[in-house]
């Protein structure tokens, strides 16, 4: 369990983190900008896409899936979708969903449903309408017993990386909310941990017991 010096700890771990991806990303160049380098009217949806998405209150984590699927299908064709044709775009949907190097089947599904909100942007939804449905698979989550879970946070070698583990764990935070967390999110007072820009905005929840 967790004191309030390792809570301290643990909350300059995570911005270690985060600064180390935010140089990276810097140092990098992104598929959108690809993208824009080589169809350059994509960068005017993405305008669009960010408009958009900011005005129906949408988390910037389903912004940044949906444009970046779609400058992987702009990179691809060298071309916006709106000029390809419906062949066109399910020959390339069928061989994603075949690929076996493909990351993951979300990946196939975020490729769908940016493309499916973008032609609805464009006010193209006969385009939208024919793409696929998407079956939601359920899933039964995976608990953990007692052995399974000390091997867990035995694992990393060091000290820092086992507090990173064991908040993770502890309160519940997915990958991009731990990226983003801030020291001055922790209320060392209350002992709660505020998550921002997760998938329901602005969430509190309580840091683990000492």
């Amino acid at each position: 369990m967790l004191c309030r010096s390792n809570i301290a700890l643990l909350a300059l771990c995570f911005l270690f983190i985060k600064n180390t991806i935010d140089m990276r990303k810097k140092n990098s160049i992104t598929l959108v900008e690809q993208a824009i380098i080589l169809v350059p009217e994509f960068e005017n949806r993405v305008r669009k896409l960010e408009q958009q998405i900011a005005l129906r209150g949408q988390s910037n984590s389903t912004l940044n899936n949906y444009i970046r699927r779609i400058a992987l299908f702009v990179i691809h064709f060298r071309t916006l979708p709106e000029q390809l044709n419906e062949d066109e775009i399910n020959e390339y949907l069928v061989a994603l969903a075949l690929d076996p190097k493909s990351p993951s089947r979300s990946s196939f599904k975020h490729m769908v449903y940016g493309l499916r909100y973008y032609y609805r942007l464009l006010g193209m939804n006969k385009q939208a309408i024919a793409l696929p449905s998407l079956k939601k698979e359920a899933k039964l989550p995976v608990i953990l017993n007692y052995s399974e879970l000390k091997e867990l946070f035995a694992a990393p070698a060091l000290l820092k990386q086992r507090i990173v583990l064991t908040l993770i764990y502890s309160a519940g935070l997915s990958g991009r909310e731990a990226v983003n967390l801030k020291i001055s999110d922790i209320d060392f007072e209350c002992m709660t941990i505020h998550i921002r820009q997760s998938k329901y905005k602005k969430r509190p929840c309580r840091s683990p017991d000492p």
